[in-house]
């Protein structure tokens, strides 16, 4: 199994296809969502905490440019509910994850 990064890259792909699939009804990505979904994985790829990161809900450092950040929390507010129907193994653990306190950096 991947460390904590590619997991958290693995929910917000489920998030993001979700979202395009329910909400906008395409069947595969839109040029749009396929944008943020790059983004948040370079984002994630670069994520000063690494393998200690907390949920980006949590994070003290917000890496994402305004205009994705709107995005992405859009597609968040749309898909986080809907995870337990769709991905309920996913949604589990990113809410275990986020009821947990942040590790300090050393």
């Amino acid at each position: 199994m991947g460390g904590r990064v590619d997991e958290e890259k693995r929910t917000v792909e489920l998030m993001v296809r979700l979202y395009c699939r329910r909400k906008e009804g395409n069947r595969q990505l839109c040029d749009g969502c396929r944008e943020v979904l790059r983004y948040a994985g370079e984002r994630l790829s670069k994520c000063r905490y690494g393998d200690g990161k907390p949920t980006c809900k949590q994070c003290p450092t917000h890496c994402y440019r305004p205009d994705m950040r709107q995005r992405i929390c859009e597609i968040m507010r749309y898909a986080g509910p809907r995870m337990i129907i769709y991905h309920p193994v996913a949604a589990v653990r990113h809410l275990f994850r986020e009821a947990m306190k942040p590790r300090k950096r050393r």
